[in-house]
């Protein structure tokens, strides 16, 4: 006994419709991937769920975007607008604009100069020698910084020094030295005690 034929309209329960969806959606990507294999046709099938989930199958031999030049070509109707041209455009023209960079950070490695002219080996010169002078300002800045730190602890350590030398009979007595970064601290000497005889 053969199936019945139903009838074609909107599943009303969610449930069965997903279930519908899903089972369809398979067979539809596997009678696709058949007709690819079977009869080395160029398929590409592209499947958006209620939920704007994307299902997609292209052959394995074209890629989608040569399936949909070929479909413009065959009938003529237009896919891209103006503004994806120009998307396409302003992509091709980013990547040219990325390679010179690239080319130019090589340049500025010491990469490929021969290929550089006289003029454009001085222009190359002129930022090389900018940028060295800009690392040294840097750096020079960085040692006085480190340089004031360190006076500054010398200062504050040469105050605590001088502090803990005005304490009471149990201070140490300490020798500051500008010369010498720590001072060291000597024990008074301890008189011993008398041993009975």
């Amino acid at each position: 006994m053969g199936r019945g034929k139903i009838e074609i309209r909107r599943i009303e329960n969610t449930n069965n419709r997903q279930i519908t969806y899903s089972k369809r959606r398979n067979g539809i990507i596997k009678k696709a991937k058949e007709i690819s294999v079977l009869c080395g046709a160029h398929v590409a099938v592209v499947i958006f769920g209620s939920s704007g989930k994307m299902h997609e199958y292209c052959s394995p031999k074209a890629s989608l975007v040569d399936i949909l030049d070929q479909y413009h070509t065959q009938c003529g109707k237009r896919l891209w607008d103006a503004k994806h041209e120009n998307l396409s455009n302003e992509i091709d023209r980013i990547k040219k604009a990325n390679d010179n960079l690239q080319m130019q950070l090589g340049h500025l490695k010491g990469e490929d100069v021969t290929s550089l002219n006289y003029k454009e080996l001085m222009v190359l010169e002129d930022v090389l020698e900018n940028g060295l002078a800009c690392v040294r300002d840097q750096k020079l800045k960085q040692k006085e910084e480190v340089t004031k730190e360190l006076y500054l602890y010398g200062q504050h350590t040469e105050m605590m020094m001088a502090e803990n030398g005005r304490g009471g009979d149990n201070t140490c007595r300490q020798r500051v030295d500008s010369h010498m970064p720590f001072a060291f601290c000597a024990q008074p000497a301890q008189p011993k005690s008398q041993e009975r005889i």
